[in-house]
């Protein structure tokens, strides 16, 4: 009896070893993700859009076996990447692989879905919330050690907007004398691997391809009949919405396929030739997916030759197609007079509105983030200097603002022609900003300080941080604002400058108020001021890291100063943000001393700037700027008379007015103006295409703005010869749709009057 316990003792510890050494066991089937395998990318305020993994279905490999590597994808909500074929807009995602030793086969793509813009105008492929990239891989006989593996990643993730991400992901996988599968990542090949395409053979399905006629003629729309048989004893399953999604096809300007309505497996074939012979015959290349998007029905691999394409005759007629239903545009603005109807009440309503949509234009990006490090370290403390921080930070904005307005008020006063961000075309404006933004960011660095007497380190954050901090850094979010002009703000500021004093200042002050209102907001309702991080060492990074974005955005001017004044001004500049720099270096040192060493040290740092600006800041007005490239094909430089010809010759006209050291501009111009399908528009209809560029001061480009009610740049016009006196005005913010549908109606309507 005595033996029991100890025999049933033995047999648990037996039992618990048994069980241990399976989980060890099944450890060692399962490889440990190294971090270098893992990655994120295009981060979004903060919070990256993408995670990456590089991932094999093999925790050991045998030299001379094979095994599948790849790249999982896992997108936030609402985002996606693209397939190899993007579809209208978007890139195609991209995997470089460097693994020596080892081969890698060609990229597997499982069956992408499809995308839609709001109004249906664009349409994408790809992949959301999650996918896995993959390939076969066969490692030589003669590796030893390890397999090295490394894959660069270059894709685009995208939701209303889109941002790009590079990924380097690397891991070593083991050799060994035999190949153990990876329990935990295997199966995710599995299941990738059943939602890759299979070709028709492989699946049992036939499928056949005729066409109505052949050759098929360059510019010409053709048709024809694509039938799928399944196999013996199967009915073809009913395809649903988004069942065939085209691969880029040379020599094809389009290719969509429809279902024939009672007949399962027929569907009708529409495309159209592109307008030069390909050199080679095009081929009908896509997938076609059977059934509903899941893993148990088959898409299918479609690659099947069409017909060759010949040039049109020479004097046939040209194919008239019927124009298509237009849609209303997403945002049509119409011209505003000085004389517009608009009440003062809905001015300012847009001009606040205006204002608070500045805090999302990329202008701002730089206060906000010292906007966001001054409060975190102010909203935690008492209540009261919460509330003084704030009205500090807002009062600097407003009173900024009406400062301008009132230079505005005086300029006008003397004649001079002003408008929204006009600052920005004086050479001294851009190197004083770009002075106080390096001399920021070496504060942040720690350089030195601001007003502080160096007796203990809370007097030093006071000092530091203090009303005349918060209420600087709201006069510096109104100077970066100033070249921005979020949608709304160009009408409300335009109809300001165009009527009298007290609208003026009731417009600015509104305006100011929207541009203070969201950060205040954030600290002054109770329970948003939760939402910010405690204080800790943390904080100190983070200043460092905010002086490097404030010297981006000296970036950026030097590069506005290069549109001024050439080269030699973006030399000048440099020298003297140099200057800047040892200035406050000394300033720092002087802050050590006290009394008469303290004052020599602060004169220094005064006669060091004063001599440095003088022989630095010495720049020439070379008169208005010459546009030398243009975002869509050849422009020429806008003039009335040049704009008069192009009309009288039949064109429609496109107007960009524009300045380099707009913001708006340029992304209009990088994310709209510069897509294939607006350069296809405007080579279609003929567009003539004009730059206004009002980097420096040119009157009869401010009398333009004025004419259409706007005080700044971005403004764009379309025009149609049909009706020359009532151009078009487009939004401040552009889509592709906005300019390609503009375009067709002035063509259509010169059409009509024809």
């Amino acid at each position: 009896m005595t033996q029991l316990p100890v025999r049933r003792s033995s047999w648990g510890a037996l039992l618990f070893f048994a069980v241990l050494g399976l989980c060890l066991g099944s450890g060692v089937a399962r490889a440990q993700l190294p971090a270098t395998a893992m990655g994120t990318g295009a981060p979004d305020q903060g919070n990256p859009r993408v995670e990456a993994a590089l991932l094999t279905d093999v925790s050991q490999v045998k030299p001379g076996d094979s095994f599948r590597i790849g790249v999982r994808f896992r997108m936030d909500p609402g985002w996606h990447i693209y397939w190899k074929n993007p579809g209208d807009s978007g890139l195609a995602s991209e995997i470089v692989w460097d693994t020596p030793g080892t081969t890698v086969g060609e990229l597997q793509w499982p069956t992408p879905i499809t995308f839609r813009s709001p109004d249906g105008f664009i349409t994408s492929y790809g992949y959301g919330e999650e996918v896995l990239l993959f390939a076969q891989a066969h490692v030589s006989d003669k590796l030893t050690g390890s397999a090295q593996l490394s894959a660069a990643a270059d894709i685009l993730v995208c939701e209303t907007r889109c941002l790009p991400a590079q990924l380097m992901l690397t891991r070593n996988i083991p050799l060994g004398s035999e190949t153990r599968p990876d329990s935990e990542h295997a199966p995710l090949f599995d299941e990738a691997h059943a939602r890759v395409p299979v070709t028709p053979e492989s699946s049992g399905y036939a499928v056949t391809l005729a066409l109505d006629t052949k050759p098929l003629t360059a510019g010409r729309p053709f048709s024809g009949t694509l039938t799928v048989t399944s196999p013996k004893g199967q009915s073809v399953p009913k395809v649903e919405k988004d069942f065939f999604v085209p691969e880029r096809i040379r020599g094809l300007a389009r290719l969509a396929l429809s279902p024939v309505d009672g007949k399962p497996g027929t569907f009708k074939l529409e495309g159209e030739a592109a307008p030069d012979v390909p050199e080679q015959e095009p081929r009908f290349v896509g997938v076609l997916r059977l059934g509903p998007a899941s893993v148990g029905r088959p898409s299918l691999t479609l690659d099947l030759p069409l017909a060759p394409v010949v040039a049109a005759a020479p004097g046939s007629a040209p194919v008239v197609k019927p124009a298509p239903a237009l849609k209303p545009p997403a945002v049509v603005a119409s011209a505003v007079a000085p004389e517009s109807s608009l009440s003062l009440g809905l001015v300012l309503v847009f001009a606040f509105l205006g204002g608070a949509l500045l805090n999302l234009m990329p202008c701002v990006f730089p206060v906000l983030a010292l906007k966001a490090y001054g409060f975190t370290r102010t909203v935690h403390a008492e209540r009261g200097k919460v509330v003084l921080h704030a009205m500090a930070y807002a009062g600097g904005i407003i009173g900024s603002l009406l400062a301008l307005a009132l230079a505005v008020l005086g300029l006008r006063a003397g004649g001079h022609s002003v408008g929204w961000g006009f600052q920005f075309q004086e050479p001294l404006f851009v190197a004083a900003v770009a002075a106080v933004l390096v001399a920021f960011a070496l504060n942040l660095f720690g350089v030195f300080t601001v007003g502080t007497d160096g007796t203990a380190l809370v007097e030093k954050v006071d000092s530091s941080h203090g009303l005349a901090r918060s209420a600087g850094e709201g006069v510096l979010a109104v100077v970066l604002a100033t070249p921005c002009s979020a949608p709304l703000l160009g009408t409300a500021v335009g109809f300001a400058l165009a009527a009298g004093p007290a609208t003026v200042l009731a417009t600015f002050f509104m305006l100011g108020l929207g541009l203070a209102l969201p950060f205040c907001l954030l600290v002054l309702v109770p329970g948003l001021a939760k939402l910010l991080p405690k204080p800790g060492a943390w904080m100190e990074r983070g200043k460092q890291l905010l002086g490097f974005a404030l010297l981006g955005t000296t970036v950026w001017l030097v590069w506005v100063m290069g549109g001024l004044t050439g080269v030699d001004g973006m030399a000048r500049l440099l020298s003297f943000l140099a200057v800047v720099g040892l200035g406050a270096w000394l300033y720092g040192l002087a802050q050590g001393s006290t009394g008469a060493r303290k004052a020599a040290g602060v004169a220094a740092v005064v006669a060091v700037l004063a001599v440095g600006g003088i022989f630095s800041l010495r720049f020439e007005d070379t008169g208005p700027a010459v546009r030398k490239a243009s975002a869509v094909g050849e422009a020429q430089p806008w003039d009335e008379a040049a704009v008069a010809a192009a009309l009288e010759a039949g064109q429609p006209v496109f107007i960009d007015f524009t300045a380099d050291w707009c913001l708006t501009c340029k992304f209009n111009e990088r994310t709209v103006l510069t897509r294939e399908d607006v350069r296809a528009a405007f080579a279609e209809h003929k567009v003539a295409f004009f730059v206004a560029d009002w980097t420096r001061r040119d009157a009869r480009i401010s009398s333009k703005l004025a004419e259409f009610g706007r005080a700044g740049v971005p403004m764009y016009l379309v025009v149609s010869p049909d009706s020359p006196d009532k151009p078009e005005v487009l939004p401040e913010l552009l889509t592709s749709d906005t300019v390609i549908d503009a375009v067709r109606r002035a063509s259509k309507r010169m059409a009509n009057a024809r």
